[in-house]
């Protein structure tokens, strides 16, 4: 029997870096309208909704497709709620509502439009085939590299966590370093229940994501640089979608 799988968007009405940050638009299209598309185009079965506590970004996911069958409790949608807290009041309103338990939980944040469908189905599939607690989207650092990361004692430079030779190159920095990109993370339910956690025992495997497919709209400036890729690699499917 195939696992019971919950998708869930977490897309609070709040944001301060950009204003309706999650409605904004994309090429014309609203960001989590790129998000809703793709998570609808995968290949396995799931019940998936949009967790809000805005109206207008519920109207928005609904005609993208998306389920909301709920509006989001304003003390888990402010700046110090965290997002596991939000996937587990959506996991337990699911449960009790479809009077069923789920296997996996995958969160697919809105705020990261360059994933795709078949991010998400390989993060679910190496996560039923390594039988692993979780399994996140990671992509590597080049210039960040934590040998290149430095703090600052009495106005000098000093290695933060790691030696750095000097005048290294890129390719020299070893091992390779890997983020969280904030794409997509799937993790056992009854993981999620026991830690709080989306990630972090030592069964968390990674799904490698390339540079242009990692990108989060934190900024205006990352607004652009979406802009930018979507524009190089379209996706019809998606950007036929207008704003009303």
């Amino acid at each position: 029997m195939p696992p019971r799988i919950l998708s869930v968007t977490l897309a609070r009405g709040g944001s301060k870096s950009i204003l309706k940050k999650n409605v904004t638009p994309l090429l014309g299209v609203p960001l989590i309208g790129y998000t809703v598309v793709e998570a609808k185009r995968v290949s396995f079965e799931h019940d998936y909704i949009v967790s809000t506590d805005d109206e207008e970004i519920a109207a928005c996911a609904r005609r993208f497709g998306a389920e909301t069958p709920f509006l989001r409790p304003a003390e888990l949608a402010g700046d110090q709620a965290s997002s596991a807290a939000a996937v587990i009041h959506a996991l337990q309103w699911m449960e009790e509502d479809r009077g069923q338990k789920y296997d996996i939980v995958v969160e697919l944040m809105c705020t990261n439009p360059m994933k795709t469908a078949k991010d998400i189905e390989a993060v679910v599939e190496k996560m039923i085939a390594t039988e692993a607690d979780s399994v996140i989207g990671v992509t590597r650092l080049w210039d960040h590299h934590p040998m290149r990361v430095k703090k600052i004692e009495d106005d000098r430079l000093v290695d933060f966590c790691m030696y750095e030779k000097p005048e290294n190159r890129r390719q020299d920095l070893d091992p390779p370093a890997y983020i969280r990109n904030g794409s997509i993370y799937a993790v056992k339910r009854d993981v999620l229940l026991a830690t709080g956690a989306r990630y972090g025992t030592e069964h968390s495997r990674p799904h490698v994501m390339p540079a242009e497919a990692s990108v989060n709209i934190d900024s205006p400036i990352d607004l652009l640089l979406a802009e930018m890729l979507l524009k190089s690699s379209p996706r019809p499917y998606i950007t036929g979608f207008s704003i009303p």
